[in-house]
């Protein structure tokens, strides 16, 4: 590859490293990169459901939301706090952990996912958890995962996830961060 073409890469802001840096961590199993893509099954130990299920437990509160998707932001690792660049919206009642779904996560969102979950879930151990981002995207298998390994038992992972939810013409509403 000429330099002409390294340094048109770069003002695209592309890099090499992204066309060579491995789909998954070899050991955690997590996906690291390229998270918009076809995710063929749940992770282990996992439940999908579809958007039928996911309506039905939201219209009889029977679960507890956590949404895995990105912020347009950025968050102060000492106060755990976000500044948003954009509104996000998310199914009402849903608690919102941006990043969580992230591969290699940033200083203290793994303790904040779990702790937090583990909260949501005081008096209600018998609730499913339901973990969503968007559709086609492994952040929400991530974080699926991620807690399924901090022994929360029942995760529920609905693939399709806020597309899935729209197109459906549920409701959605503005979001804030977990804190």
């Amino acid at each position: 590859m000429s330099w002409s073409m390294v340094a048109a890469l770069g003002l695209l802001g592309l890099s090499l490293a992204q066309d060579t840096a491995p789909l998954f961590d070899p050991v955690q199993g997590y996906r690291l990169t390229h998270y918009r893509g076809v995710v063929p099954a749940p992770p282990d130990g996992v439940t999908r459901i579809d958007g039928a299920a996911a309506r039905t437990l939201w219209r009889t509160r029977r679960a507890i939301f956590v949404d895995a998707s990105p912020a347009a932001g950025v968050r102060d690792a000492a106060t755990g706090r976000w500044a948003l660049y954009e509104v996000h919206r998310t199914i009402p009642g849903a608690h919102w952990f941006p990043d969580s779904g992230r591969g290699v996560l940033a200083t203290g969102i793994d303790r904040w996912l779990t702790q937090g979950v583990r909260r949501l879930q005081a008096g209600h151990r018998g609730k499913p958890v339901v973990v969503f981002c968007y559709a086609d995207c492994w952040m929400s298998w991530n974080a699926a995962l991620r807690l399924r390994r901090a022994g929360v038992r029942d995760v529920r992972w609905y693939a399709e996830g806020l597309d899935g939810w729209r197109d459906m013409d549920l409701p959605t509403v503005a979001a804030t961060p977990e804190r």
